[in-house]
């Protein structure tokens, strides 16, 4: 792959970790038709730049591979990303309201406010959603939608009368309309444990049309290219039909105006019907059709409805319907004999095993190798079932969504249960083919750092250390779970990775060194500069300069992406809202005790969570003067 003409651009005076474990480091690279022609020391790489060559001095930062998500569900989100108040990494309900209250004083009607999941009340530092009667003090007369991972859904009164939920309405099997004395709905929906309820409400909500979607799509990789996502594999999902639902990421697709690149599956939308389903669409569609943006990964995660194990931890596990295994069977055996792939949503080992014996009763006639088949989730799997997904040649695709719910499962089974929830560092031991993701936007954040945090430290993003050291990842073996590891799941091994000649030049020049922050900064990092492809398609800092991609505003001007932009409120100036936070506070302090640990920002030590009762006298023995102001 090493070229003799000059390269398109060459990045230089960086600290790789190129991941290559025969080149694991480097400071110069070469692009050159989108992949790295060369991978070195500068006085190897500069001297090939030629009159056209663009040359970028990284100042000395550290470089990873772009990062890739095993499971995100990109194309929903995108359609909706711009009408989305995002929750995701706020630290405290009281900024949330207040960013709730903003939003509503300018959506107009009959828009709705939605905050929908990526968030979990365990992160607050008040520990609890708002109330219901918060939601109508703040929004009287514009409906308010919450959804909180996937086990409750918040509507304020207005909310209730824009879907028309009254004392006739009737909840679906398997969902719940709490209610008041009088049988009036409270606003309060919860999945027991199926969450269309949720979903069919959020549905009723007013759609963006296709201009608009085109846009907010954008917006949504835009963010994801802030926190240095450079791929993922689209998981489908439900009310997300094929073709019909993917006509907007195929137009910005064929208008080379995706700055992800995508791999997606399709997931069955008619129970009982999922087998037609897949017969059209092996009838129609080419496993693998596509480019190197855009292509075909094959079905799932939804294979059979009766094979869907819920994960809502804060009600008891389901046992899957009798027919499960002769639906699932009809449908991996169609799969297998056209050579298509699958993924498959399976939470519980219970789930999974039964679903090994239709794998292994149709691989004794329809051989399974070969074929990247996997499980998504897997959180308690046990170790037999882990060494039968390896004798068959599949893969387990884990997420980090025990970082959102991990409170939940150590309610319901025990501290001792959640130890290995799921077993990522014993899956790797055992040789299977493991990879990580975020299953965003719903049940959890799409933050790939918040994902990487839960890997190395074990702990929620609520602050619990749910996992001993035993079942967390050192940081290079977690980077190579968002990084290669992913590429064997949507069969693009040594294509792409890894920063190393001949792969797809993809990259992200993280805000600090992943490999020496403490673990405690690694979930608020974000990017300065990622490329794929060669291109720069977000910079941020001393490379802002390079960043020619950004799409128009967020549509419509009243987009909560205009002001917030995403995880952590962002768009103020582009810093974290806590940061801004923090600095205004700061600011408007003006008093003239400055503390010795904390400086003026004595709002940190009044708010820290710890476990002790006499935060004052803590603090005051580090030398703290807080609590003197």
């Amino acid at each position: 792959m090493r070229s003799s003409t000059a390269p398109d651009l060459i990045l230089h005076h960086g600290r790789f970790t190129t991941l290559d474990r025969a080149n694991p480091s480097a400071s110069a690279v070469a692009i050159q038709g989108g992949r790295f022609t060369h991978v070195g020391p500068d006085h190897e790489v500069l001297p090939l730049a030629g009159p056209a060559t663009k040359v970028i001095d990284l100042q000395g930062q550290r470089v990873l591979p772009g990062l890739i998500d095993n499971h995100l569900h990109i194309i929903r989100g995108g359609l909706n990303f711009n009408l989305e108040l995002r929750w995701d990494g706020v630290r405290s309900l009281s900024d949330a309201m207040g960013m709730l209250k903003r939003q509503v004083a300018i959506t107009p009607p009959p828009q709705w406010v939605r905050v929908v999941g990526g968030f979990t009340e365990h992160q607050f530092a008040e520990k609890r959603l708002p109330t219901i009667d918060e939601l109508n003090a703040v929004a009287p007369d514009t409906p308010v939608f919450i959804l909180h991972l996937y086990d409750r859904a918040l509507l304020n009164g207005a909310a209730l009368r824009a879907v028309g939920y009254d004392k006739t309405t009737q909840a679906p099997p398997g969902g719940e309309i709490l209610r008041d004395s009088a049988g009036n709905p409270t606003g309060l929906l919860l999945a027991k444990p199926n969450a269309a309820i949720l979903y069919a409400t959020l549905a009723k909500g007013p759609k963006l049309p296709l201009e608009y979607q085109l846009n907010s799509t954008r917006h949504f990789m835009r963010e994801l290219n802030r926190l240095g996502v450079t791929g993922a594999i689209d998981a489908g999902g439900g009310f997300q039909n094929y073709p019909q639902d993917y006509e907007v990421i195929q137009k910005l697709a064929d208008a080379k105006q995706l700055t992800i690149r995508l791999a997606y599956n399709l997931f069955t939308q008619k129970p009982k019907q999922e087998k037609d389903d897949f017969l059209n669409w092996t009838a129609t569609s080419q496993y693998k059709q596509g480019d190197d943006y855009f292509r075909h990964n094959g079905a799932g995660e939804m294979l059979v409805f009766s094979a869907a194990d819920f994960e809502d931890f804060r009600q008891p596990r389901p046992d899957m319907a009798p027919e499960m295994e002769g639906e699932l069977e009809g449908v991996v055996s169609l799969l297998a004999q056209n050579r298509w792939p699958w993924r498959m949503h399976a939470t519980y080992d219970e789930t999974i095993s039964r679903a090994l014996d239709v794998f292994e009763r149709v691989n004794q006639t329809i051989p399974l190798q070969g074929l990247n088949w996997f499980f998504d989730h897997c959180e308690t799997i046990s170790e037999h079932s882990i060494d039968r997904i390896a004798a068959l040649g599949g893969g387990i695709a884990v997420q980090h969504r025990m970082a959102y719910q991990g409170e939940y499962f150590v309610e319901r089974y025990g501290m001792g249960a959640a130890q290995a929830t799921p077993p990522v560092a014993r899956m790797l031991e055992k040789g299977v083919k493991v990879s990580a993701g975020t299953d965003a936007t719903r049940v959890a954040s799409y933050n790939p750092w918040v994902s990487l945090a839960w890997l190395i430290t074990g702990k929620t993003v609520g602050g619990l250390q749910l996992y001993p050291q035993r079942n967390c990842l050192d940081r290079e073996t977690a980077l190579r779970m968002w990084t290669e590891n992913v590429t064997w799941f949507s069969n693009e091994v040594s294509k792409k990775g890894r920063i190393e000649v001949g792969q797809l030049a993809d990259l992200v020049v993280p805000d600090r060194d992943f490999f020496a922050c403490p673990e405690s900064d690694i979930a608020d990092t974000t990017s300065v500069l990622t490329m794929v492809d060669g291109q720069v398609v977000y910079g941020a800092g001393p490379f802002k300069a390079h960043d020619d991609a950004a799409p128009p505003p967020a549509m419509p001007d009243w987009s909560p992406v205009r002001t917030f932009g995403g995880y952590a409120g962002w768009g103020d100036e582009g810093a974290p809202l806590q940061a801004t936070l923090k600095r205004q506070a700061a600011a408007a302090c003006a008093c003239d005790a400055r503390c010795g640990v904390h400086g003026h920002d004595h709002a940190t030590a009044w708010s820290r969570q710890l476990p002790i009762a006499d935060l004052k006298g803590f603090w005051g023995a580090l030398g703290c003067a807080c609590w003197a102001v």
